[in-house]
């Protein structure tokens, strides 16, 4: 019914657009470490809170000096950004089943590549704050670019599988 199509094409663009948006935030905020809220680990800069209680942040200008699931984080969650942009580009009618199942799979695409440095970077985060070898004060926990990335995927793996199975099976005319 028409009714059901609008209500699935809402939804779609409704789970899109947060799925975007919470990408785009999980790339752009400090937060993928933390330590109790001193200092912040993220794909493009480190902030420290200072004792005056202002946070000073500074820019990650060499890639050398990030480890190596934020080095690997940066390209794939900026590569998902440009899929999951290019799924808005195209239309979902009936006459355009194959583009449709295209978006599908670039949601698909976009969001496992968000969703491979998210999980690396936790079971980093992780493995190192069980280290006994980590000094206490440099002991990090997951932040909150973790829990967003993991959200954001999850809406767009939804949205995309909705799409690669929702097509309607080619007629055959013989």
């Amino acid at each position: 019914t028409v009714s059901g199509m609008i209500g699935k094409e809402v939804l779609g663009l409704l789970l899109r657009l947060i799925g975007f948006v919470g990408v785009a935030v999980t790339m752009g905020i400090p937060m993928w470490r933390v330590t109790t809220y001193i200092m912040w680990d993220g794909l493009w800069m480190n902030c420290k809170m200072q004792s005056t209680g202002q946070m000073q942040c500074k820019i990650n200008d060499s890639v050398m000096r990030l480890s190596m699931d934020l080095q690997a984080a940066r390209p794939l969650v900026i590569i998902s950004i440009i899929f999951n942009f290019c799924t808005s580009c195209l239309k979902s009618d009936s006459s355009k089943s194959k583009l449709t199942i295209l978006g599908g799979i670039l949601l698909l695409i976009g969001s496992l590549l968000v969703l491979i440095p998210v999980c690396w970077s936790a079971t980093f985060t992780i493995s190192d704050f069980n280290n006994p070898l980590t000094i206490e004060t440099q002991r990090r926990k997951i932040g909150a670019s973790i829990y967003i990335g993991l959200g954001s995927t999850a809406l767009l793996l939804i949205w995309g599988i909705i799409l690669c199975t929702s097509c309607p099976p080619q007629k055959m005319y013989g």
